[in-house]
């Protein structure tokens, strides 16, 4: 069972007078607090975890300087009074625990701040060194980790734990964190006996090795065919876009399904074999996993080939299948087993193949589907940067590609190879949610516009990406909107922002309970925004869904740093 950083004695408390204990929070403010140590944020605002959010003081305090907040609070009575405070603030909330912080870490994210406040003294001494060390691998390279942890008396059945604040400095020295700023404090509230301890830790360098490794596999790794790009490109993919495929997470391994990898990698493949009969070794050898189910294919679209999507014809969904099959071998046998760690001969990649009986059947490529074929296992640190990193590494990979491919054959046109390369789902399409629009319109029961909430009875209207398709390429049912085409004009190709986001709460569930109560497209809307999504699960309600949503618009924003839409009044 995951520990909390309250235990449930306390977290309890904390629900049961969450409304004066969020008035005591407020009577303080933020910079009484954390005065002393707000000299070391950096000069740029970044992604803020604050473990322990309570009443979302500090959140949206730090938002008010630009950050951004992720706010972790398990006490439910007390995050909903919090999330009522920062509703217009670019704060998300999730209801996690330490020491495992498990559903923090599913988004892959590093921090450039994290605040730890008045909770390490709810966690039992066993759990500490373990909790240190999940915040030490959330810290980006820079990243600060600032502990405040109260001593003394207790007055109520919330339950306390001594903290040894020489043991917590040794615990951070071994996880290579700086010491930064130490203090010693009165309690603000004049409570008798009761003290602050403040720590403040600076990671100074990345330290994990993930890009180092990565950038052995791209540049420097021998390659007898381009199957290793193939795999690197393929996890890529699938950390950047499909982060709710990961079927479990520990400290050192990120599972996934290996259909989900089998998938990503034939749809890499198909252009370059399928369309452009490009080499993909030297010689004229063939492929193992290019067999005649793989050729047939050709008879399907790249958007057929999407997670979630269905195969009612029995013949075309058994040769889907032993497409799949053959592919998850191939990955296993080659480039799985031949990319090793540099200077030893011992694989990164770790994968499982169960043994799969194809049967002429209607299929749907879900999770559970994809997870038949058997799992796939990425050391934690490179699903990461894969996730984080994803914008700058496929370049690097397509580029090394194209120069794999010139040295099978120089008369290849440099032009065509990148062409063949292109992610094949890079087209914009809104044509199925245009449709869905349309015949919604046929009711004369109000549709809004998301952004400007204007009837689109009596507007011209587009389908608008929420998150924009120029950095983030994704078509999915959740994140394409009816919006006005002057709405969608003025908000181009930027992200929206979290305010913005908030405002259009009630009309984006609107529309998305339009898809949902849809029984065409309800399995295709939820099976989508649980794979794209972080957190989000097919059986999620909207609310989840749209909470998750907020936590991708972070993600993105953080990632690649892109400019923010602040709304518009038409």
């Amino acid at each position: 069972m995951m520990s909390s950083q309250r235990p449930a004695a306390s977290t309890y408390f904390y629900d049961e007078h969450a409304h004066r204990l969020f008035n005591q929070y407020q009577s303080l403010n933020f910079e009484s607090i954390h005065g002393e140590w707000l000299h070391h944020l950096p000069e740029q605002p970044g992604l803020v975890l604050d473990v322990g959010a309570g009443s979302g003081r500090d959140a949206k305090a730090l938002t008010e300087r630009g950050w951004q907040v992720i706010a972790v609070e398990p006490a439910e009575k007390l995050r909903t009074l919090g999330q009522a405070y920062t509703h217009d603030r670019d704060v998300s909330w999730i209801d996690d625990t330490l020491p495992a912080l498990n559903r923090v870490r599913q988004l892959s994210q590093r921090f450039q701040l994290i605040l730890v406040s008045a909770v390490w003294m709810h966690l039992p001494p066993n759990e500490q060194q373990r909790a240190l060390r999940v915040l030490s691998s959330l810290l980006a390279p820079g990243g600060l980790l600032v502990i405040t942890c109260r001593e003394g008396p207790v007055s109520d059945e919330r339950q306390f734990h001594s903290v040894n604040m020489e043991v917590l400095d040794n615990w951070a020295r071994d996880l290579a964190l700086l010491p930064m700023q130490e203090s010693y404090n009165n309690d603000q509230l004049g409570r008798q006996g009761v003290a602050w301890h403040l720590r403040v830790f600076r990671l100074p360098d990345d330290g994990t090795g993930a890009l180092p490794s990565l950038r052995h596999i791209i540049v420097n790794d021998d390659k007898a065919s381009s199957y290793k790009l193939g795999l690197l490109r393929t996890l890529t993919r699938l950390a950047d876009s499909a982060p709710g495929i990961v079927i479990s997470r520990t400290d050192e391994w990120v599972t996934v399904p290996l259909g989900a990898v089998g998938l990503f990698w034939i749809k890499l493949y198909r252009p370059l074999l399928i369309e452009r009969d490009l080499r993909q070794s030297p010689g004229q050898k063939g492929y193992g996993f290019a067999k005649d189910d793989f050729y047939r294919l050709r008879q399907l679209s790249p958007h057929d080939l999407r997670i979630g999507s269905p195969f009612l014809d029995p013949q075309c969904a058994a040769s889907v299948m032993r497409a799949l099959r053959d592919a998850c071998q191939t990955i296993l046998k080659m480039p799985a087993h031949f990319i090793t760690w540099p200077g030893s001969q011992r694989p990164i990649f770790e994968g499982h193949y169960q043994g799969l009986r194809v049967r002429e059947q209607a299929i749907r490529l879900d999770s559970a589907t994809l997870a038949s074929f058997g799992t796939f296992q990425i050391p934690t640190q490179l699903w990461d940067a894969m996730s984080r990193y994803a914008c700058w590494l496929e370049p690097a990979i397509v580029h090394e590609w194209v120069q794999l491919m010139q040295r099978y054959d120089t008369d290849y046109d440099t032009g065509i190879l990148h062409h063949a390369l292109q992610w094949q789902e890079n087209c914009r399409d809104t044509q199925q949610v245009r449709q869905l629009v349309t015949q919604r319109l046929q009711d004369p029961a109000p549709l809004p516009c998301v952004w400007s909430h204007n009837d689109l009875h009596r507007q011209r209207y587009a389908i608008d990406h929420c998150f924009p398709w120029s950095r983030w390429n994704n078509n999915d049912l959740w994140n394409l909107l009816p919006a006005t085409e002057k709405a969608n004009q003025a908000k181009s190709d930027r992200l929206p922002s979290a305010n913005v986001m908030q405002r259009a709460k009630q009309d984006i569930l609107h529309w998305w309970q339009c898809l949902d109560d849809n029984e065409k497209v309800c399995q295709q809307f939820r099976d989508e925004a649980a794979v794209a999504l972080p957190l989000a699960t097919p059986a999620s309600s909207l609310d989840v869904i749209f909470n998750s949503a907020l936590l991708q618009r972070q993600r993105l924003k953080a990632n690649q740093q892109l400019a923010e839409w602040v709304g518009s009044t038409q």
